[in-house]
């Protein structure tokens, strides 16, 4: 039947889903420092065994062989000795067993805690143990407290710790959250293992892919490159090591519920799926996506790509602070110049303008060189040579001086005594003009006007009267009268 010191250690490695074999050596070591503190000496070499049958506590101390033992504590006589050892000598060192009578005692009273202190560490040692191994991958958890900016989550056996660095800004976190982070770290401290986890680590991305794309986990897909800047966008390469295989409709899925999934874990950050090529300027255009690429040059010394894109589709290239462009090129590994159309024909028309201007001085630079060398050779002849071959040398005539033409005007017919000087001075003299008149007074200039009379000539009072028919023929008759036109026939009817 086991003792109650047995159930206890098992029902305490249940509880601390330990291992029986780490609990038992645990309360061993703890039962060393009780058993030298009560029973043997600091020094003493001293070993505790627990059967884990019975629960018997057996102790064994180590002792000198000596021919009359003056402390029993660390001695032992030699005929004592050869029934442990047959073999045993004067000055051997050999292990007895020395069990004190009150050991169920010492170990429940001073052993308790050194034990609980002892299964702390090997609780440490197992969470750190099963954590090591685990970098990269993506564990669950709920938070369990914040503290300082720091979020603390709950992982079950550990609890984890997410830094602020390693958070996403656009995120808030509550107490009871239930998280996927991504494992960082696993170290060793004073207070037990302290996992590290990340929200905004590339790799998690690369975990979600693997948990929601077969393809990917499977290895038929793989991941190429991945550029991210946590909860706004990310950029990720895939390509498929199966022909006939689309690796960027996979990764979608139907009707994108498998990306859709991703995005929701992410709190909706936007991630854009390019296919992997191997030529990098056609990588490069699709990396930038989805603005349209003109032409990639590639500069393989600076690793420097200009991409020249049309001009209404620059700003798409560049995207919202650049953050299309930083990604492609986090994604590429390669600097970006990104151009518009314009801007580029402008660059190259200048560039041919001066490479004309450059080839016309080196043209003009090699006629000189050339006058320079004939000059030259025509010095070094010898003096004696020279008169030999002068006279075969063609002959430049002067050229004819042509008369001057003679002046015109008066000039022609004055004689040469006659000639009219200027001085010099007279041509930079103002002209004086006549003087006017000074300026009169304004009382001289401006003679006032008579006055118009205001007053208004009474209106004759207009007498009224009325008109028939005949006052209307005798009016008409006098308006005619008065423009000289004939009086209207006697025919005419009026109404």
């Amino acid at each position: 039947m086991k003792s109650d010191f047995l159930l206890a250690i098992t029902q305490l490695s249940a509880e601390k889903n330990l291992p029986k074999d780490v609990v038992l050596t645990a309360v061993e070591a703890a039962l060393i420092s009780a058993y030298k503190k009560d029973s043997f000496t600091t020094t003493q070499n001293i070993d505790v065994k627990i059967n884990q049958n019975t629960g018997q506590v057996e102790v064994w101390a180590e002792k000198n062989v000596v021919e009359v033992p003056s402390d029993k504590r660390y001695e032992i006589a030699l005929d004592e000795a050869r029934k442990v050892e047959q073999d045993a000598q004067i000055g051997d060192a050999i292990m007895v067993e020395a069990t004190p009578a009150n050991a169920g005692r010492i170990a429940a009273q001073t052993a308790k805690q050194v034990i609980l202190q002892r299964l702390h560490e090997a609780e440490h040692t197992a969470v750190f143990e099963e954590y090591a191994d685990r970098e990269g991958e993506v564990v669950s958890g709920v938070v369990q407290r914040i503290e300082l900016g720091q979020v603390h989550i709950d992982l079950g056996r550990a609890e984890a710790v997410l830094p602020v660095p390693e958070q996403v800004r656009t995120e808030r976190y509550r107490l009871g959250q239930r998280l996927k982070v991504v494992l960082l770290q696993v170290a060793r401290t004073s207070k037990g293992p302290r996992v590290i986890v990340s929200r905004s680590h590339p790799d998690l991305l690369r975990r979600l892919f693997e948990l929601e794309v077969p393809e990917v986990y499977n290895g038929t897909v793989e991941i190429k490159a991945i550029a991210r800047e946590a909860g706004f966008r990310s950029k990720i390469a895939v390509a498929a090591k199966q022909e006939g295989i689309d690796p960027v409709g996979c990764c979608v899925g139907l009707r994108g519920i498998r990306i859709q999934n991703i995005v929701s874990e992410l709190n909706g950050e936007k991630i854009d799926v390019i296919m992997w090529n191997p030529s990098t300027s056609v990588f490069i255009a699709s990396a930038l996506s989805p603005a349209h690429i003109v032409s990639v040059e590639l500069n393989e010394a600076e690793q420097l790509a200009t991409v020249v894109v049309p001009d209404k589709q620059l700003s798409l290239a560049i995207g919202k602070e650049g953050q299309n462009a930083r990604l492609a090129a986090k994604l590429a590994g390669w600097r970006i110049d990104i151009k518009s159309t314009s801007t580029a024909e402008a660059e190259k028309l200048e560039e041919a303008k001066l490479a004309t201007k450059t080839g016309e001085a080196e043209e003009v630079t090699e006629e000189a060189a050339e006058e320079a060398a004939v000059e030259t050779a025509t010095e070094e002849i010898p003096a004696e040579i020279l008169a030999t071959i002068e006279p075969l040398l063609p002959v430049e005539e002067p050229a004819e001086e042509e008369p001057e033409e003679e002046a015109e005007g008066e000039a022609e017919h004055l004689p040469a005594s006659e000639e009219v000087l200027v001085p010099p001075q007279a041509i930079f003299e103002p002209r004086i003009t006549e003087e006017k008149s000074p300026l009169r007074f304004a009382e001289d200039i401006m003679v006032p006007r008579p006055a118009k009379s205001t007053a208004k000539s009474p209106k004759a009072k207009k007498k009224k009267t009325t008109y028939g028919k005949e006052s209307a023929v005798d009016g008409i008759k006098l308006r005619k009268a008065r423009r000289g036109e004939s009086d209207i026939s006697e025919d005419e009817e009026y109404f």
